[in-house]
């Protein structure tokens, strides 16, 4: 089986992806560009190379950050060579690529193909799999980075935005909102906030429109007919197309009247949010953080239980890491993470009762030396009459 050995006895180890831009941030991060499909690159000399077929080779060589873009159709000729087979794969043309440039141990994501590293160390390669992350630095961010999850949040309230005005323009018939003569359910909601978010230059998946109890499962997306005079959580993550970094903001409103019971638990959820806030800043440790929410509420009288059906109150992290993936490191939670100069994390607080509701507000900021740094905008009036 793959080594999971962290030794040195042969030298560094060359890192080695082997994915498409899509699902793996690591392989966006390298690349600076979008692939679909899976593909190689690696990193030997201090240059990184990508293997790349025709389709995307030129493309590459234009819009890719990498040192050296390599042809696939080359290096799938110098393997079949190499190994005197016309039947030749990826694996073959990795242990080709890493006797050329004197490659004996790599070390891949804990994302990377098991049948691809199986095969490679039946080929001689020592693959050995990173503890954490492949790429640290990826926890703090570049100003190019931050000004790219700022339009991400920019985008995030478009969405928020579009979700606002169709509960504006809504009407109650019977408890039950209505826009242009239909019901507005949540999955009608979510379109309207996916349609203004395509429109601001980013694919928002998995909207989060959820009203009622509905609202007390935090991932719940939501479903049905939307209500009057209940609270309606509506939660916005978009990746921005051009750069593929993500945007993530929440809002929670109410159409209608607001019973006071509602008025002081989106009072406290603001509260928490906004102290917490103010206490970021490079250093800080995340769990000092979190725990200060949690005082907060303990404070205001709203209590978080445990039982057979589930949890109610703060039922999760006060926030997490934010950038090419959606949930990333740092964490401000339980676990104690100091947080490094320039990384961003999202200060999400929610407070989750059936029967009185869910309320969660979110925004994003980065960790500067002197504070925190708000990277998401989008105002708190939450009562829609």
């Amino acid at each position: 089986m793959p080594s999971q050995t962290t030794g040195n006895r042969k030298g560094a180890a060359a890192r080695l992806l082997f994915a498409d831009t899509h699902r793996s941030a690591d392989q966006r991060y390298v690349s600076g560009f979008d692939v679909p499909d899976p593909f190689i690159s690696f990193q030997a000399k201090r240059k990184w190379h990508a293997v790349l077929n025709q389709l995307e080779f030129s493309r590459a060589l234009k819009e890719s950050r990498f040192d050296v873009v390599l042809p696939l159709e080359n290096a799938m000729e110098q393997a079949r060579e190499a190994f005197g087979s016309s039947r030749v794969g990826y694996a073959e043309v990795v242990t080709t690529l890493a006797r050329d440039f004197g490659i004996s141990r790599f070390k891949v994501g804990a994302d990377f193909p098991a049948g691809l590293a199986f095969k490679l160390v039946d080929l001689g390669l020592e693959v050995e799999v990173a503890d954490g992350s492949l790429f640290p630095k990826r926890e703090t961010k570049s100003e190019e980075e931050i000004a790219c999850i700022r339009e991400g949040n920019r985008c995030s309230a478009a969405g928020i935005r579009a979700a606002e005005k169709a509960l504006r323009a809504s009407v109650v018939k019977n408890r039950i909102l209505y826009l242009d003569g239909r019901k507005l359910t949540s999955e009608r909601l979510q379109r309207i906030i996916e349609v203004a978010c395509l429109e601001a230059g980013s694919v928002s998946a998995n909207t989060i429109a959820a009203g009622g109890d509905q609202a007390c499962d935090p991932h719940c997306n939501g479903s049905g007919p939307l209500r009057a005079n209940e609270l309606i959580i509506v939660d916005v993550f978009p990746r921005v197309t051009k750069t593929g970094y993500f945007g993530d903001m929440t809002r929670t409103f109410l159409k209608g009247r607001a019973s006071e019971e509602q008025k002081a638990l989106y009072a406290a959820v603001l509260q928490a949010q906004q102290e917490a806030i103010s206490k970021i800043k490079a250093g800080v440790n995340g769990k000092s953080i979190h725990g200060g929410v949690v005082d907060t509420f303990s404070r205001l009288g709203y209590e978080t239980k445990r039982g057979e059906m589930g949890a109610t109150g703060f039922i999760h992290g006060t926030g997490h890491g934010l950038g090419l993936e959606i949930h990333e490191a740092p964490r401000v939670s339980t676990v104690s993470q100091k947080l490094k100069r320039d990384t961003v994390v999202t200060i999400e607080p929610g407070l989750y009762y059936p029967g009185l509701g869910g309320c969660r507000i979110e925004d994003v900021v980065a960790a500067r030396e002197d504070g925190a740094e708000l990277l998401s905008s989008y105002h708190y009036r939450w009562q829609i009459r």
